[in-house]
Formats: C-alpha cells, sequence, structure tokens
C-alpha cells in the first residue's frame, strides 16, 4: 500500500507540521520502534469493559486499525496478551487505546504496534457492551478530535495522528514537500552552515545575544 508506507516514512511529527492531527502526547508505543499507517475502525468500550475490543478483532478488514476510546475510565488493562495475538493473526496493522495495556512484554513479542496511555494489570471486563464502527472523539476533553471509520492513522515513536479521510493525500503531498525542505537544511548544516541563517531567525530578540563570531563567554568558575 504506498499511501501507507509513504506516511510511515514521512513520519508523525512532519505530518503534523502539514495538517494531521495529533491524537494527544499521552499516547506512547507500547514497545519502541513500532509504527504503522492504516485507516481506522473506531472503538468504543464501556467503561472497564472490552468486549467491544474484542468484537472488532473478529470482524475487522486486515490491515485497518483500531482506535479505541475507552469511556473515560483508562485504569483498566483493555489489551492484553490475548487480543494482540488475535489482533495480528487476524491481520490488523495496530492498536491505538485511550487507556492502559497490560502483558507489556507479550505484547512487544507479538510485533503487533500498540500505543496506549499507560500500563495497569487490573483486568476489564468481557460483557458489558460497547460500539464498533461509529466515530469516537480522541485526545483532550476540552478539543476532541473525530476520529471516523475511513479516516488514516499514523502513529510511531513520536505519537498517533489522525489524516481525515478526503485530505489524507493532500496533507502528505505537502509532508513530502516539507521533509524535503527539511533535508536541504540538514545537508547545509553538515557543510557547516547555522540554523540561524538558513532559517531565517532573527537572534537580536534573544536576551544575550553576542553577535556572530563572538566568542563564548567564560563561566564564572572559569572566570574565577
Amino acid at each position: 500500500m504506498a499511501l501507507a508506507d509513504t506516511m510511515t516514512a514521512m513520519g508523525t511529527a512532519a505530518l503534523t507540521r502539514c495538517g494531521a492531527r495529533p491524537l494527544g502526547s499521552h499516547l506512547f508505543a507500547v514497545w519502541p520502534g513500532s509504527s504503522f499507517a492504516a485507516t481506522a475502525l473506531p472503538v468504543r468500550c464501556a467503561p472497564g469493559d472490552n468486549l467491544a475490543l474484542h468484537v472488532a478483532v473478529a470482524q475487522a478488514p486486515p490491515e485497518t486499525a483500531l482506535v479505541v476510546d475507552v469511556s473515560g475510565e483508562p485504569e483498566y488493562g483493555y489489551v492484553d496478551e490475548i487480543l494482540a495475538v488475535a489482533a495480528r493473526m487476524r491481520g490488523l496493522s495496530g492498536i491505538v487505546v485511550d487507556g492502559c495495556v497490560s502483558d507489556v512484554a507479550a505484547i512487544a513479542r507479538t510485533g503487533l504496534p500498540v500505543l496506549s496511555a499507560g500500563v495497569s494489570v487490573r483486568a476489564p471486563g468481557r460483557d458489558a457492551g460497547g460500539e464498533v464502527g461509529r466515530e469516537v472523539p480522541f485526545g483532550d476533553d476540552r478539543m476532541p478530535i473525530p476520529v471516523r471509520r475511513g479516516d488514516w492513522i499514523v502513529a510511531d515513536d513520536d505519537g498517533v495522528v489522525c489524516l481525515p479521510r478526503g485530505k489524507a493525500t493532500a496533507i502528505v503531498a505537502d509532508t513530502v514537500e516539507a521533509v524535503a525542505a527539511d533535508q536541504r537544511v540538514i545537508d547545509a548544516l553538515v557543510a557547516g552552515g547555522n540554523t540561524l541563517e538558513l532559517l531565517n531567525l532573527d537572534p537580536s530578540r534573544v536576551a544575550g545575544w553576542e553577535g556572530a563570531g563572538a566568542a563564548p563567554a567564560r563561566s564564572a568558575e572559569r572566570a574565577g
């Protein structure tokens, strides 16, 4: 899937600069180095219960990502080894859960990318219902990001972002140009340039600026 590969290569930080919506700085990769880009299947769990997640894994199309709202009750291990193995065998691309997980080492062994808000050994129930496929709010309660079925989700060690369906291609195109511009700056830095000149920054706005070429001030310890 060429678009997914390009999103993964660009990374969440670059995509965010070009219009992707971050789903919250509290989300982190359960195991380092995990990343994916896939279309979303939203899931809403009942508080303290993951039955909806089991249903979603059983019926989700391969190469999709589950984006899971836990109804404001994060302190349960909504994703555990059993669900991670089931999702992996189903061919899912990853799971993003706005709550906790358990069995961290076992999840890492499955190779399934999972991003969560924390870790908890408190076991959820499996009988309280929930919803699969309907829009879920994600992130800050004051300004939640709506995640709909078919939106693109990209995740890596920097976090998780959402690209609304219908806008993903344009965001990716802008990101490709932005990454190329960043690389030109990096190449110039390696060649001896500095960020003040390359990024057209005004150092005079910072107290203590001594001008280009000024010798660094000696510390009080060295001055003595």
